[in-house]
This record gives structure tokens, sequence and C-alpha cells, in this order.
């Protein structure tokens, strides 16, 4: 290898964009590495590794099929109303289960019918739900013949969607509480609500002090940024180290403390996170509740917990503090269904977002009753979660509000399925699916991580300057300080192998770092992946000690 083509100056430059914007880069490099090999004469992808991409390259196919399933029924009920031609009527409700149990008997053959079968069985039996009610929300759903009614979201799809989340983000230990759900385009759409909905109310305003738990998600960085809010951005870094060499990726006790100031008035944060994919510990937990319960009781949390299926017992922040916190999930990448865009905000019926709403001054209290008196005679009733959805469609599209239903649909079933033994069985192996990528990618580049028991393997971040100081000490290291920049590393790996990572500075970590994900490649690409990086560090390490030798 040699030094990559661009100059550090350019180097530089590019690197003040988001990861996300900076990756297009690497991927440009990346496709035209092999154009100036010897006897090739077209450029080739063939042996790009993008590691970059968070999009995973499985996708659960029972639901999906389940849910074909309900669209041949839902279709079968249309027809029944009204057949002429390619005109279909809306299916009735009255005797629909019974309809369904017959559609089932006469179509074994169909895929997806017996999953769809046991969905619905589950889903009366545990949540409880009118047959007839279930089966004709779920196929009026699935042909999407209706603006979604409620807006937030289904009535027996919200109660299906709260208890997977109970078992899969709660450890089956939820709290008392009613938890209310409103679904949403993906966890981004969930991003944006959340910090439009607290400004529009009056509970953050431009230049208010929050804080990110770091490293973390870009889109928690750069929101933040934006003229409509400039906050003031306290970082609680994950800077502890499990030994020399080696980061633990773990939040130290005084870092936590941070959150003890009361002008702190939010905090947000991935659980498990991202790039590093860990959960967060039992003692960061207890600290921050502390917190809570003390010195900074009105303290709103966001929790971003899309990777928690991948940790066995998780439990989320929203289990262990629901009056403070604000759920984000995402289904994407657990099922494989980015292009799905399914997501929800969860909030308890308890919570300290509402008690600060109604502890608002008059003043802006009647400002807010303009913003949303049109929805309501008694506007100032209407809570946080409910106003997340006015503001989504810009309040006036309130009535048109709501994911749309094929998506709520899928949303249950998928919700269903995570409940099943099937589903179980399901999240065991993409669980293994990463941890063995993660192991083949330690195999090929030698590199040491912390042993963690809460580590998700979603993705990992590594720190090619610790890992300098690791394996041949601070001078070789501070070579690398002194004479790259800290994203060179990715440069040269796309330019000259056709690796695509993302640097995890852009994620506010340390800036020799860089982030690999384990969803989306082969197997055995992470062995290669980890050569390369292997290689790259020797590399460097040959050119400092030829200095060194001067």
């Amino acid at each position: 290898m040699t030094k990559p083509s661009i100059s550090r100056e350019e180097i530089h430059r590019l690197s003040r964009l988001s990861p996300f914007e900076l990756k297009s880069e690497f991927v440009r490099l990346a496709e035209h590495y092999q154009a100036d090999r010897p006897g090739q004469k077209e450029k080739s992808t063939a042996h790009m590794l993008n590691a970059g991409r968070g999009n995973p390259n499985w996708i659960c196919t029972g639901p999906r099929e389940a849910m074909l399933a309900l669209g041949h029924f839902a279709l079968t009920e249309s027809r029944r109303v009204w057949t002429a031609d390619n005109l279909g009527g809306m299916p009735e409700r009255i005797g629909i289960a019974a309809r369904y149990d017959r559609f089932a008997r006469s179509h074994p053959e169909l895929p997806g019918i017996d999953l769809l079968s046991a969905c619905l069985s589950l889903a009366v039996d545990r949540f409880d739900l009118d047959r007839d009610d279930l089966v004709h929300e779920l196929a009026d759903a699935a042909i999407g013949d209706n603006y979604p009614v409620p807006g937030r979201m289904l009535t027996a799809v919200e109660q299906i969607a709260a208890g997977y989340l109970r078992d899969e983000l709660m450890d089956h230990r939820p709290p008392a509480d009613r938890l209310d759900l409103f679904a949403t385009e993906g966890g981004t759409a969930a991003m944006c609500y959340i910090f439009d909905s607290l400004v529009q109310n009056g509970l953050l305003h431009k230049g208010d002090r929050i804080a990110l738990m770091v490293p973390v998600f870009t889109p928690y960085i750069e929101i933040p940024e934006l003229d409509t809010y400039q906050f003031d951005v306290v970082r609680i870094e994950a800077s502890s180290f499990a030994e020399a060499g080696v980061r633990e990726w773990r939040y130290p006790t005084e870092e936590v403390a941070k959150l003890a100031d009361p002008s702190i008035r939010l905090v947000c944060l991935v659980n498990p996170s991202n790039p590093p994919s860990l959960a967060l510990s039992r003692r960061v937990t207890d600290q921050i509740r502390s917190i809570v319960e003390s010195t900074n009781p009105g303290l709103i949390i966001v929790t971003d917990d899309v990777y928690g299926t991948f940790v066995d017992h998780f439990r989320s922040l929203a289990a262990d503090l629901p009056r403070n916190t604000l759920l984000v999930y995402s289904y994407s990448k657990h099922y494989g269904c980015t292009g799905h865009r399914l997501g929800l905000i969860g909030l308890h019926r308890d919570n300290v977002v509402d008690d600060a709403l109604a502890a608002l001054p008059q003043a802006e209290k009647d400002r807010l009753a303009a913003r949303y008196g049109r929805l309501s005679l008694d506007p100032g009733s209407i809570r946080f979660i409910d106003r997340l959805v006015a503001d989504s469609r810009q309040v006036a599209l309130n009535h048109t509000a709501g994911l749309s239903l094929p998506q709520q649909a899928q949303l249950a079933l998928f919700s269903l399925f995570g409940l099943l033994p099937e589903g179980k069985a399901y999240k065991a192996k993409v669980q293994a699916i990463v941890h063995q990528r993660l192991e083949l990618l330690l195999e090929g580049s030698g590199m040491k991580i912390s042993q963690d028991p809460e580590r998700a393997g979603y993705y990992v971040e590594l720190d090619l300057l610790a890992e300098a100081e690791r394996t041949s000490g601070a001078a070789f290291a501070a070579y690398l300080q002194t004479t790259y920049e800290p994203t060179e590393p990715l440069f040269r790996l796309a330019e000259q192998t056709g690796v695509v990572l993302l640097n995890g500075g852009g994620f506010d970590g340390p800036e020799w770092s860089v982030r690999v994900s384990l969803a989306n490649l082969d197997d055995l690409d992470y062995l290669k992946i980890g050569h390369h990086l292997k290689a790259i560090l020797d590399e460097y390490r040959a050119e400092w000690t030829a200095t060194e030798l001067r």
C-alpha cells in the first residue's frame, strides 16, 4: 500500500462532512480502486466491501409471508362486499373472524397462512382482543382503504406493539403504568418529531442546555446544531479503558455526574450504543436514576433502543425511569426492513413532559391553546404524545396523520412473530450472525476489544490510535497523530483495498476510531476487512520504523 492520492489538505477538508456524507467519497474511491490494476479494462466493484452501511443483509421472511396471506384474505373480503371488474368494497367487521377461519382452512397451501393464524390467536389470547375487531382492523389495514384512525396508531396494533416492547426492551418486567405509542416513519422520523415538538411546546428553547451520551448516532449530534435549535450541548463521554490500549466504551461515574446539573433539560442516548454497540450498564442506569430522584427530577431522557433486541435480557431506561423517558424504537435492523420505515415513539401515561406542559407560564399556555385550539375545545388537555402526532402534520393536517395502514399491519405481524417461539429462534440466529462476524474481524485484524456481556455486536468501534499504542507504544501513536489526518486510514483503505468504513470521530468518538457495521456483508468479508486493517497498521509501523532509523 501507498499513501492515498488525495492530499492531506483535501482529506482535512472532506473530514468536516458527516460520516454518512464522507462515506460517499470512500465509496467512490472503492468503486474505482481496481481500475488501475494491470489487465483490467473496465472498472469493477466486485471486491468493494462496504461496511459503512447499517442496513442488514438479512430479512425476516415469516412475518412478510403472513402479511401477504393477510392481503389475500383482505382482498377476498373486499370482493365479497362488491365485485365489479376491478372494483371491490371495504371489508365488513361482523363475522369476519369466522370467515377468516374458513379462508385459512380452505387455503392450507397459502404461504404464511399458518403463521398468520398463530399470530392472530396469540394476539387474542394475550391482549384480550375481540377477534372480529382484530381481524377487521388488520384486514382493513392491509388494503389501505382508510385514513389511519386513530391517527396516532391503530387500537389493536398499539396494544400488540406495546406488548412486544415490554418483552423485548423491558425484559418482561415493565412498569405498571400504561405505555402509549405513536407509530412513525422509522426511527429517523421519531427523532425529528421529538425535537420539533419539544421546541414547539416551549419545553426546550433555542440555546438551552442538553446532553448527549457519546459516541452517538450522528443525527443526535447534527440536529441540535441546526439554526432552529442551537442547543448548548454537554457531552457525556464513554472514555474509560478496560486496560492500556483497549477502550471499554463505558461511561465513567464523573461523566454521568454531569447530568446532575439541573440546567440540562434533556439527554439523548442510543442504547445499545452506536457505534460501540454496548447496552448501558446497570451502574450507569442506577446513577442516572439517582440523579433524577435527587438533583434533576425534570430531566427528559430520549433513549433510542433500536439495537436492544441484540442483547439478551436488555432493559431500557424507559423501564427503569418511565416518568422521564421518551422511547424511540425501530423494527428496521432486527427484522431487516429498513425500507418499510417502521418506528415507534413511546411515552408512559404518567410522565414529566406532561407535567412540564401543565407548569408552563400562562402566556405559553395561551400560545399553545391557539396552536392546538382547532383540535379540541380544551387544548390544554392534549397530551404531549398526541401533540407529537399533530405537530408531525403541521397541526392543520392532524386529521390525516398517522403511519400508513399497510405498514401498521406489517408492524403488528413483526411484533407478534417476535413473541412466538419462532420469533425467539430467529432472534438467536441474528444475534449469532453479528457475533460470528465480529470474531472473524478480530481474527483477521489481531485487534483486542474489551470482553463485555452487554455487547450487541451490530457494530464495533475500533480505536486505531489506541491499538497502535497497545502494540508499539506511545511514540508510534504520536507519530501517526503528527504525520497524518485521523481519517487518512479510511481513504487509504477505500482507494487501495475497496474497503469502506466510517470515521468514529463523526459520531463524537475518538478521532482515530473507525466504525465497522457487522450486519451487511458476508461472514468471511469481515476476515478480509480485518486483514486489510492489520496491513494498514503494519504499513504505518514500517514507515515509522524507517523514520526512527534515519
